[in-house]
């Protein structure tokens, strides 16, 4: 038996010593890469502390967004109209999700950072954004005194722009997010399902005012019917890039709704903000 727990104690000692070897060496190979290709700010190409990680004039560049805002779709308020208030849209006709949150504002340096994340390859910003997501999320969360189920599905591209793009950025970031949230919260199961919405109609690039857009997306989305059962009776967070209208992120909660979704919460890395 003393033999026996002696084995266990150097199989534990062993398991401490390459744990600890390989820190050491990726420590060493991240310092090695950093001293050939020095890592660059994700917005302006200049020399940052680590990779993917941003220069403090790009910071000043983005509009962050957070409290006051709508209780429901997270329009930022000027002034803080007290707890639960909403925007004007709100007011007249509330949207289908139970709440929808943003990290920044559209605009500007966050323009420049998800145009180049969509569309240059620039894919190497995704932890960094998952971080701002996983934020955004607890925080609209809050605790739990229990552990929290929830699925999480990206706005999926249709096929053919996914061939030409060959990512689906939503995916990305909803992967990101969740690998985040993991790694600080115990709190929250949540589980990426990325083909739970299926894309059937290849809608053109999105433009024109709220009406046109909704019209244009009617449709366009289904539930993968090989989840519905699944989703029953589920929490469902949707993960988008941006939120312009609201019309997609609308349509996709219909589609999560009619599955019988218990509360659908919508999540973009960034939003598009118009008086309201």
């Amino acid at each position: 038996m003393m033999q026996s727990m002696g084995e266990d104690v150097s199989k534990i000692v062993n398991a401490g010593r390459w744990l600890r070897a390989e820190r050491l060496a990726r420590a060493g190979a991240t310092h090695a890469l950093n001293t050939v290709l020095p890592p660059r700010c994700l917005a302006t190409g200049t020399p940052v502390a680590e990779a993917g990680q941003l220069s403090a004039a790009a910071w000043a560049e983005i509009g962050f967004l957070g409290a006051p805002q709508c209780a429901i779709c997270g329009f930022p308020f000027e002034f803080d109209r007290g707890e639960g208030a909403l925007c004007g849209p709100c007011t007249r006709q509330a949207p289908p999700y139970d709440w929808a949150r943003a990290v920044m504002r559209y605009d500007g340096g966050g323009r420049d950072l998800i145009l180049g994340f969509k569309h240059a390859d620039r894919t190497h910003g995704a932890p960094l954004f998952g971080k701002w997501l996983g934020g955004l999320c607890t925080a609209a969360l809050g605790s739990n005194p229990g552990v929290l189920s929830i699925i999480v599905a990206p706005v999926p591209l249709h096929r053919r722009r996914l061939l030409t793009r060959r990512y689906n950025q939503a995916s990305m970031l909803a992967y990101a997010m969740v690998k985040d949230i993991a790694a600080h919260r115990s709190d929250f199961e949540l589980t990426v399902i990325p083909d739970l919405l299926v894309r059937h109609r290849n809608t053109p690039v999105q433009g024109g005012h709220a009406g046109m857009r909704e019209k244009n997306i009617r449709g366009a989305f289904g539930l993968n019917e090989r989840y519905r059962d699944r989703l029953e009776g589920q929490r469902v967070i949707l993960i988008d890039d941006v939120h312009t209208t609201g019309a997609t992120l609308t349509e996709c909660t219909r589609i999560l709704q009619q599955g019988d979704a218990q509360a659908v919460y919508a999540l973009t890395l960034a939003r598009v903000v118009r008086s309201a």
